[in-house]
């Protein structure tokens, strides 16, 4: 399974710290994205304010937390079926 499926099913099942640490073992784009949605998650908008700049994503333009993860999925399968 790839690194971003596991922190999702990490974040699914509540499990913060191990998708927290998880998501940091990847430096690419997507990765900074959903870690920039963990923040989110967690309260911590500053963090995930700069996340979203490593991300190259606008911050203060966001949708709600469902409509990011849905849009984070969306990419990742997007990214999968051109592999």
């Amino acid at each position: 399974m790839d690194v971003l499926q596991q922190v999702l099913e990490h974040m699914r099942s509540g499990r913060w710290i191990e998708a927290h640490n998880l998501v940091q073992t990847d430096d690419s784009p997507l990765a900074a994205w959903l870690h920039g949605i963990l923040h989110i998650q967690e309260g911590d908008l500053e963090d995930a304010e700069y996340w979203y700049g490593k991300a190259n994503r606008h911050f203060r333009s966001r949708g709600t937390l469902d409509e990011e993860l849905a849009g984070f999925e969306a990419e990742l399968l997007k990214r999968d079926s051109q592999a």
